[in-house]
């Protein structure tokens, strides 16, 4: 059913919605620098030939640690990796490596693109395991908003027709936040469609709500309970269209779309708590 334009601007434009938000970019920037002057981390490793394709990644004590790949949101056109360094310290802290993926944004690079540099940079980060001491069997993918879609697409990639070496369950959980798996409403919201210009064909290629699970590997989502109605019917969605994956959903109560990605960072969080329990998992 197709809605109003006011009705797509209401329900997909989270920023709008959130009048402090500029005041939580910034504290998420500041909060971003000091960690990386603090801890130890490789910063804008490449793993393509774009400026976009950069990774960060913060090592774990101990050998052959969990990895969990952090994908930022910002509706594929915003936001950058840097902006989210936050949230690795109490990851680090319980022996978990974390990578933080950039990709180009739009408009200058198409959604399509976007996804395939996403899944490329996964798989480059599985072929150097060795070199950065993390265990190969035991990549994990979360993500926020946009980055909640990224995650959902790892998911369902078929990673060995993209490469001969990758094992099909190279991405062995999921962890995603606000995320968007049916795209067909954003073709009808010019606030974000300007830059993505997502026509209805190109949507339903691109919504992991259309798209098998590629395995069974487990899949948590969440979602802030102050987020609008749409974004909460996209979060149950997936769960729906993928109920072998679906392990269960963390309710986020008193959270918007952008507090309830600050859960991720505090250890004593439900969200925190789930993460940790799919990094645990053994497939």
């Amino acid at each position: 059913m197709k809605h109003s334009t006011a009705f797509y601007e209401r329900e997909y434009n989270a920023r709008a919605a959130i009048p402090d938000h500029a005041r939580i970019f910034s504290r998420w920037a500041e909060q971003s620098a000091a960690t990386r002057r603090r801890r130890a981390c490789l910063i804008d490793l490449p793993y393509g030939d774009t400026s976009g394709e950069k990774v960060d990644l913060f090592p774990a004590r101990g050998a052959a640690a969990p990895l969990l790949v952090f994908i930022h949101g910002g509706y594929w056109r915003s936001l950058d990796k840097s902006d989210f360094a936050w949230i690795a310290p109490p990851f680090v802290a319980e022996g978990v490596a974390v990578a933080f993926l950039n990709y180009g944004l739009a408009p200058k690079t198409p959604m399509e693109e976007i996804v395939r540099q996403v899944l490329h940079g996964i798989a480059w980060l599985y072929r150097r395991a060795d070199r950065y001491d993390f265990d190969p069997q035991r990549i994990f993918v979360s993500g926020h908003s946009a980055g909640g879609h990224l995650t959902a697409m790892a998911m369902a990639a078929l990673w060995p027709v993209l490469g001969d070496d990758l094992p099909a369950d190279l991405v062995r959980g999921g962890l995603s936040i606000s995320g968007l798996y049916d795209l067909a409403p954003l073709v009808h919201a010019p606030f974000v469609n300007g830059d993505l210009q997502l026509t209805v064909e190109r949507a339903a290629r691109l919504s992991p709500a259309l798209l098998p699970a590629a395995t069974g590997a487990p899949l948590y989502t969440a979602v802030g309970a102050l987020e609008s109605a749409e974004f909460r019917r996209q979060n149950a969605l997936i769960g729906t269209q993928w109920p072998a994956n679906f392990k269960r959903d963390i309710p986020m109560p008193g959270c918007n779309h952008l507090t309830v990605c600050d859960e991720l960072a505090l250890p004593d969080s439900a969200l925190f708590q789930a993460a940790m329990e799919l990094v645990r998992t053994r497939c």
